[in-house]
C-alpha cells in the first residue's frame, strides 16, 4: 500500500503523557496524524487534552490482556492502525552493581520496557498485515547497545528490545511493515532528571558532543522513521547518541 503522507494515518503511542512520548505526540499531530495515546493515568492527562485528532486510553503496557483489549478498541474506533511507537519505559533502581540488584525491581523493568513493547506489537501487527503497511518503532537506548554500569535492569531490557526489533524487522520485511528501534544516549527528560547526578555524569562523559540530546532532536528523527519515506530500513537501531555509538 503506497502512502506518501502521514496525514490521516493512525498512530498508537505508549507513554504519551510525558517526556519523549509527549514530544513525539505533538510532532505527529503537526503532521496531521490521528493519535491513539496510551498512558497510566485514569483520566486524560492535562498535557494531552489539547492535542488535535487524539483519543486517550488509560492502559498499563505491562498487562497483556489490558493491551489486547485496548488495541482492539482502538482498531474498532479508527478502523486501521498505521504506526506504533513504544515510548513507555522506566529505568528502575540505578547506580547499583549487579550483585546488589533486586529481582523484583529487575522483573518490573522488563515487564514495562520489554514485555510492554512485545504486547503492543503482538496485537498491532495483525492489523498492519491486513493492510500490508505499517511502521513500528521501539524506543531502546544506548544502554542496550553498550551496557551502562549500575543499570543492569535497564540495559538488559533495552538490549532485549533491540533483539526483538531485529527479529520483527526480518519477519515482516515482505509485508510492507518496517520495525525499527531508536537508541538515544542521554536525552534531557524528567526520567533523566530523576537519576542520581553521578549516574548522569557517567553517561554524558561518554558522549563526544558532551551534552544531552534534546527532545526535539529525538522527535524529528522519530517522525522520519515512522514516515512512508522510510521504506527500505527495517530491523535497524537508529543512533541518537552525539557520536557515542557509531555502529
Amino acid at each position: 500500500m503506497e502512502k506518501k503522507s502521514m496525514k490521516d494515518q493512525v498512530a498508537v503511542i505508549t507513554g504519551a503523557a510525558s517526556g519523549l512520548g509527549l514530544v513525539i505526540t505533538k510532532k505527529l499531530a503537526e503532521n496531521g496524524v490521528k493519535l491513539a495515546l496510551l498512558d497510566l493515568s485514569k483520566d486524560t492527562p492535562n498535557e494531552l487534552k489539547n492535542i488535535p485528532n487524539s483519543t486517550y486510553y488509560s492502559s498499563d503496557v505491562s498487562i497483556e490482556q489490558e493491551i489486547k483489549s485496548t488495541i482492539e478498541l482502538i482498531y474498532s474506533q479508527f478502523k486501521k492502525i498505521d504506526i506504533l511507537i513504544n515510548c513507555a519505559g522506566i529505568t528502575g533502581k540505578t547506580n547499583i552493581k549487579s550483585h546488589e540488584t533486586e529481582t523484583k525491581n529487575l522483573n518490573r523493568v522488563f515487564e514495562i520496557n520489554f514485555m510492554g513493547s512485545y504486547y503492543t506489537s503482538k496485537y498491532v501487527l495483525p492489523y498492519m498485515l491486513k493492510q500490508s503497511y505499517g511502521r513500528i518503532l521501539h524506543i531502546a537506548s544506548i544502554a542496550g547497545k553498550e551496557g551502562n554500569a549500575g543499570m543492569l535492569a535497564y540495559s538488559a531490557s533495552k538490549a532485549a528490545v533491540i533483539g526483538m526489533t531485529k527479529v520483527q524487522g526480518k519477519e515482516y520485511a515482505e509485508n510492507g511493515i518496517t520495525v525499527n528501534a531508536l537508541a538515544p544516549s542521554v536525552i534531557q527528560t524528567a526520567m533523566v532528571d530523576a537519576l542520581p547526578a553521578e549516574q548522569v555524569k557517567y553517561m554524558t562523559d561518554k558522549i563526544p558532543m558532551k551534552r544531552c540530546g534534546t527532545l526535539e532532536e529525538a522527535a524529528n528523527l522519530v517522525a522520519y522513521i515512522v514516515s512512508p519515506q522510510n521504506s527500505f530500513t527495517t530491523g535497524f537501531t537508529f543512533d541518537l547518541s552525539g557520536g557515542r555509538a557509531t555502529y
